[in-house]
C-alpha cells in the first residue's frame, strides 16, 4: 500500500491518458456530488418547514361546534361552549395532560377589533389568554414584560402587544410602556411588547396581534367564563395523538354530548401534522439516497470499463512482469489499487464541490423567508457515501483484476 514504486506506476498509468481519467472521474464526482447535493436540498427544505411551526409538536387544540345528535334531553344543533372549570376537570381526570391552556379571540375566530391609541386607530386580533401560552408558542419579549398569573388573578387590564402594533400605533422611539391603547372603548395599559419566531407571512399575522389575560377579557367584554379553545400538550412520554380521543370523550361526558357525535367537537392535532410532514422528509431522504447512489453507481461502472481498457493495453506489461516472477497478487492488488485510487480521488472532488455549492445555496437563502432555510448535510452522510464509494471502487476493479491475473505470460508477450 505504501510501496513508492507502486504509487509511481498508479500516477503514471492513470497520467498516460489524461483526458479519458479525468472523464472518468467525472462520472463519479457527478454522482457523489449530486447525492449531496440531493440531500442538503431535503434538509433545507425541512429547516424551512420546520420554521414556519412555531408552536410546540406535542400539542392539539379543541373547540366547540353545533351537536349533530339529540342527547340527555338536549336536540340536536345545539350550540354550547367550554368553560374555565374545564381546564382543571381535563387535569384531574387525565393523568397524561400536561399543559391546558384556555383561549378567547375578540370577534370570533379570524375577527379583527378597532383600536385606538391617541389620533391612531387601527384594527388588530385581541386574544384573552393565560401565561401558559407562552409555553406552547413562545413569544421572545422585545420590552416589558409577557402577562402573569397574578395579571389572571386580579383581573388587570393589561395588555401585550405585537412589534407591528408598536409600530403601527406610537411614534418611533417612542417607549409604550404604561401607556393605554384603547379596545373596543375599553382601556388596556401596555406592560410589554413581543416579537414572533415565525416567518414570512407567519411572522407578519403574529405580530400583529394584542394579548391580554383572559379574566381581564372575560369580564370586560361580558363573556363570563366562556372559553373560545383550549390548546392541550401531553406529559413527555405521552402522545398526544393517543390523548387526543381521551380529552374529546371527557368533554363529551361534561357537556352531556352524544358519544357518537363526532361533529360536536373540531380538533386540530400537531403532532399528526409533525409526523406527516417527517413522513415525507423520510421518503425525500430515502429518495435521494437511491437516486444518488444510482448515479454513484453509473460512475463506478465507467471506472469499472475504463479499467478493462487499461488492462487490455497493459496486456504485454502484465506478461512481462509475470515472466519476471511477478505473482497473480502483485497484479491484482496494483489493479484494484488503480482503481481505488481513482474513485476515492474523483469522491473527494465531488464532496468538496457538492458541500460548496450547497455553502453557495445556502448564502442566498439565508435570512429569506421561504421555505427552504440552511441547506446542509450531515458529515455522516458524506462518511457513509465515501465508504460505497471505496467500496465501489474496489469492486469495479476486481472484474479487471482477475481478468489480469488471468493472462499468461506466453500470451501476453506475443500480443501487440
Amino acid at each position: 500500500m505504501f510501496d513508492r514504486d507502486q504509487w509511481n506506476e498508479v500516477f503514471q498509468v492513470l497520467g498516460k491518458n489524461p483526458l479519458r481519467t479525468v472523464a472518468t472521474a467525472f462520472g463519479v464526482t457527478w454522482g457523489i456530488m449530486m447525492l449531496i447535493i440531493m440531500m442538503g436540498s431535503g434538509k433545507g427544505l425541512q429547516n424551512g418547514v420546520i420554521a414556519k411551526f412555531t408552536r410546540v409538536s406535542n400539542c392539539m387544540f379543541i373547540w366547540t361546534q353545533r351537536t349533530t345528535k339529540a342527547y340527555a334531553g338536549f336536540g340536536e344543533g345545539r350550540s354550547f361552549e367550554m368553560r374555565n372549570a374545564d381546564v382543571q376537570y381535563l387535569k384531574d381526570n387525565l393523568p397524561e395532560v400536561d399543559i391546558v391552556a384556555p383561549r378567547l379571540q375578540l370577534g370570533g375566530y379570524d375577527g379583527t377589533n378597532t383600536v385606538v391609541y391617541g389620533i391612531r386607530t387601527a384594527i388588530y386580533g385581541v386574544y384573552g389568554d393565560t401565561p401558559d401560552v407562552d409555553l406552547i408558542e413562545h413569544r421572545p419579549i422585545d420590552t416589558g414584560r409577557f402577562i402573569t398569573w397574578d395579571d389572571i388573578a386580579e383581573r388587570r387590564k393589561v395588555c401585550v402587544i405585537g412589534r407591528q402594533v408598536y409600530t403601527d400605533l406610537f411614534a418611533k422611539n417612542e417607549d409604550p410602556l404604561g401607556k393605554y391603547v384603547a379596545i373596543q372603548g375599553v382601556n388596556f395599559q401596555v406592560i410589554g411588547v413581543y416579537s414572533s419566531k415565525a416567518t414570512g407571512e407567519g411572522f407578519d399575522e403574529a405580530v400583529k396581534n394584542i394579548i391580554i389575560p383572559i379574566s381581564a377579557f372575560q369580564k370586560a367584554f361580558n363573556v363570563g367564563d366562556a372559553v373560545g379553545w383550549l390548546s392541550i400538550t401531553s406529559k413527555p412520554g405521552f402522545s398526544v395523538i393517543d390523548l387526543e380521543s381521551k380529552v374529546v370523550e371527557q368533554l363529551k361526558i361534561r357537556h352531556k354530548i352524544h358519544p357518537d357525535d363526532n361533529r360536536a367537537f373540531g380538533y386540530y392535532n400537531m403532532e399528526k401534522e409533525f409526523r406527516q410532514m417527517n413522513g415525507i422528509f423520510i421518503g425525500i431522504e430515502w429518495l435521494s439516497w437511491f437516486v444518488g447512489i444510482l448515479t454513484l453507481i453509473a460512475g463506478i461502472i465507467g471506472v469499472s470499463n475504463i479499467m478493462l481498457v487499461i488492462i487490455k493495453e497493459r496486456t504485454n506489461e502484465i506478461g512481462v512482469r509475470k515472466a519476471m516472477g511477478a505473482t497473480p497478487w502483485n497484479i491484482v492488488s496494483q489493479v484494484m489499487l488503480e482503481s481505488l485510487f481513482l474513485s476515492a480521488i474523483a469522491g473527494f472532488v465531488g464532496v468538496i464541490a457538492g458541500v460548496w455549492l450547497l455553502e453557495l445555496v445556502a448564502g442566498f437563502v439565508d435570512g429569506s423567508d421561504g421555505a427552504f432555510r440552511n441547506p446542509a448535510v450531515d458529515i455522516s452522510v458524506i462518511l457513509i457515501a465515501l465508504s460505497i464509494l471505496c467500496v465501489s471502487g474496489l469492486l469495479s476493479g476486481i472484474l479487471a483484476a482477475s481478468r489480469a491475473a488471468r493472462i499468461k505470460p506466453v500470451e501476453a508477450l506475443r500480443a501487440e
